[in-house]
């Protein structure tokens, strides 16, 4: 069985011979999915116009300023090109080193974050309560370049396209569920029926306690749900509701275990995931990343390692 195949079984709860694992951000080789990045960047300044603040400190940061801070701002706004030279770049040497693991294209950061970083928090939360001509106008011109890079993915041989849209606080989403249903939950099936009919697999990442809204991305066709925080999400609500019939993939707390615990409290956690939310022949992929930038010591990233792969 190919690094492939058994990604693609567990997704499809087809009897993987083990629980494949996702390195984030190092090793990706020793893993079974390696992931390409689509988004474009120069000097911190991202394809969509706004420039990231960043420190030294190997978090993300976070962009400077809004850059359509009134809607006269629209007018002269350029929506990213899909420019396939730079985005190509490092395929082939990309396909080189992933072998017969599965290739997920991804977006980056997407769709709502995207919205939100170039109109600023406040900005982005009164116009989803007063859906403005240029708030649909903007909101609607994000989706229909995600779907370009959607057709970009297909076309150069990606198994999967994966979205990374934080919505959620620790205590819940940053607007209303309904509010969230009404503005957002048909642009992503739009996006994923998309996907879909091209032939790819839908993965969605998003931090924060999404309770509320997991069976609604079941339902409107994520394939792999990335719940990124499950110290702060109902695992056991998520489990009982979506148990055998969507596929997670899952990080140990990179806000409480992986970092304080103890590499047996690491493998203890690994396995109360598992068990709530995967089965014997599939639903569950492992996620590792390295939190050193957060107080993970090496110790607990092979700890995070091995809980995964002494699953199956």
């Amino acid at each position: 069985m190919t690094e492939k195949e058994r990604v693609i079984k567990a997704i499809k709860f087809d009897n993987p011979n083990h629980i494949p694992i996702y390195f984030c951000n190092r090793d990706h080789e020793r893993g079974d999915i390696m992931a390409y990045g689509l988004s474009l960047e120069d000097n911190n300044i991202s394809e969509w116009g706004y420039t990231w603040t960043r420190l030294n400190d190997g978090t993300m940061g976070q962009p400077e300023k809004p850059i359509i801070k009134d809607w006269s701002d629209l007018d002269g706004y350029c929506f990213p090109q899909l420019n396939r030279a730079r985005r190509m770049k490092d395929l082939e040497e990309f396909k080189k080193r992933a072998g017969s693991r599965y290739l997920l294209a991804s977006m980056g950061i997407s769709g709502f974050n995207i919205y939100m970083f170039i109109r600023g928090f406040q900005n982005a939360m009164l116009d989803f309560v007063d859906q403005t001509s240029g708030s649909i106008e903007l909101m609607d011109g994000i989706f229909s370049f995600e779907s370009e890079l959607i057709e970009f993915a297909a076309e150069v041989g990606f198994d999967g396209v994966h979205f990374a849209d934080d919505w959620g606080t620790q205590e819940g989403l940053i607007i209303s569920p309904a509010l969230w249903r009404k503005i957002f939950k048909n642009r992503y099936k739009r996006q994923f029926d998309h996907a879909h009919n091209l032939g790819l697999d839908v993965w969605f990442h998003c931090c924060g306690n999404i309770t509320s809204i997991v069976p609604d991305f079941h339902e409107i066709g994520v394939d792999v749900m990335n719940i990124s925080q499950p110290n702060v999400v109902d695992i056991g609500r998520v489990g009982k509701l979506l148990k055998g019939k969507q596929c997670f993939m899952m990080p140990i707390s990179y806000q409480t275990v992986s970092i304080s615990g103890t590499p047996e409290d690491i493998k203890a956690e690994t396995r109360h995931l598992f068990t709530e939310l995967g089965t014997e022949n599939g639903g569950f992929i492992g996620y590792v990343e390295d939190y050193s930038c957060m107080g993970m010591s090496e110790e607990n990233f092979e700890a995070c390692v091995a809980g995964f792969r002494e699953l199956m």
